[in-house]
């Protein structure tokens, strides 16, 4: 079939299988093209392993520091008519890639929330890989199912304490316009720790501990988004950062009961970048178009893939990791500078619908939304017909 982005919103309901193969070749190219930290981790577990921050720190892991992973990911798988999620179509890039390479990794889709699918990781690491050294937790969901329990919680994108009115760039209409958000009930709040805070992290290191596979000085890393001014009223100040909170409760709690193992736990503040989840929060469109405005016409803005492989030299295995004043690991520090912040405001408060192209860089936002599909590729040719089927390479049943 010839395969062209289907856009609903700020949804798109299809992926590209040739185009998500580039896009992670491209990733791991670059990682490739790094130099690396002398340390290194060797086995590597990641949850939430097949787009964006995680399937970047997978890369990095593997490509760069020679690292056997496995993968957990919960993706749609595609059929003869319909094509798979963009997870899918990348997970099965990065296998085959692997396989060249001669690189162990073995992929479980399936929900990482569940006790069932803990225990099925822990098996396989007990059967090929003996010890972890390294977990990477970047797990994203608008649902969670407590394994425990079978309640079912829900996360908000919403403010607290009071509603808001912003300033907002509408990505189906391309126009800026007012969004307003009511601020969330006490229920909303605490549903959105329950999805995206630190509760399954801990049950995750948990699992894996009282099974034995954590090796001595294991790392545990999760990622989170701070911001600045801007972003507060919808993320850092709001549900999203409420969330966020609770992971640095969490790593102290997983540093507390990991200290026989001398094992370390972080949390990464990491830059902004165009997900599926972040064109859904009114303030991200307009913040990520002009941010990039600011930082590519200075030549420091990174995505994904060079913040996680900056992340691993830098502050991973560097010895001298880079911490902000509330003990995050700090990898976004160029978009927090002041002097960037105060252009980004600027372009804030002066653009309206007639200057987009003008004042933002939306075209460079779009282009990144598109790739996250794998379209919008040079190299692909997008009139080719293709075979929506695809294959993941070692996927445990």
């Amino acid at each position: 079939m010839v395969i062209k982005p289907k856009i609903r919103g700020f949804i798109c309901t299809n992926a590209h299988p040739v185009g998500c193969a580039a896009h992670v070749n491209e990733q791991i190219e670059y990682v490739k093209s790094q130099t690396q930290a002398d340390n290194k981790p060797k086995n590597v577990l990641v949850i939430g392993a097949s787009t964006g921050y995680g399937l970047a720190s997978r890369i990095t892991a593997a490509f760069g520091n020679g690292a056997k992973t496995l993968g957990i990911f919960f993706e749609k798988p595609p059929t003869e008519k319909k094509t798979a999620s963009a997870g899918w179509y990348n997970t099965a890039a990065f296998q085959q890639a692997a396989d060249e390479a001669g690189l162990w990794s073995k992929n479980i889709n399936g929900d990482a929330f569940s006790h069932e699918l803990k225990a099925k990781a822990i098996d396989v690491i007990k059967q090929d890989l003996g010890k972890i050294d390294l977990v990477i937790y970047s797990l994203a969901s608008p649902r969670r199912t407590d394994p425990d329990t079978g309640e079912v919680y829900s996360s908000t994108l919403k403010p607290i304490g009071e509603s808001i009115t912003t300033k907002n760039l509408n990505t189906s209409k391309r126009v800026i316009e007012q969004a307003s958000v009511e601020a969330a009930t006490e229920e909303e709040i605490q549903g959105t720790i329950d999805v995206m805070g630190g509760a399954d992290w801990e049950l995750w290191i948990k699992a894996l501990s009282d099974a034995d596979v954590l090796a001595n000085d294991f790392t545990t890393v999760t990622y989170t988004y701070i911001g600045k001014k801007l972003t507060w009223p919808l993320y850092g100040h709001a549900t999203i950062g409420r969330a966020k909170q609770d992971l640095d409760r969490a790593a102290q709690a997983i540093n507390d009961k990991s200290a026989a193992l001398n094992g370390k736990a972080y949390v990464a503040s990491l830059n902004a970048v165009v997900t599926q989840a972040s064109s859904a929060i009114p303030i991200m469109p307009l913040y990520i178009s002009s941010m990039f405005k600011v930082m590519k016409a200075d030549g420091t803005y990174e995505g994904c893939i060079e913040q996680i492989q900056g992340l691993f030299k830098e502050s991973l295995y560097s010895g001298s990791p880079r911490f902000d004043a509330d003990g995050h690991i700090s990898q976004n520090y160029k978009e927090l500078e002041d002097s960037v912040q105060e252009r980004v405001q600027e372009i804030w408060d002066n653009v309206d619908s007639d200057t987009i192209d003008e004042l933002t860089d939306y075209v460079s936002y779009h282009n990144e939304f598109l790739r996250l599909f794998g379209f919008g590729i040079d190299s692909v040719d997008y009139d080719a017909d293709v075979s929506p089927l695809a294959e993941i390479n070692h996927m445990i049943d």
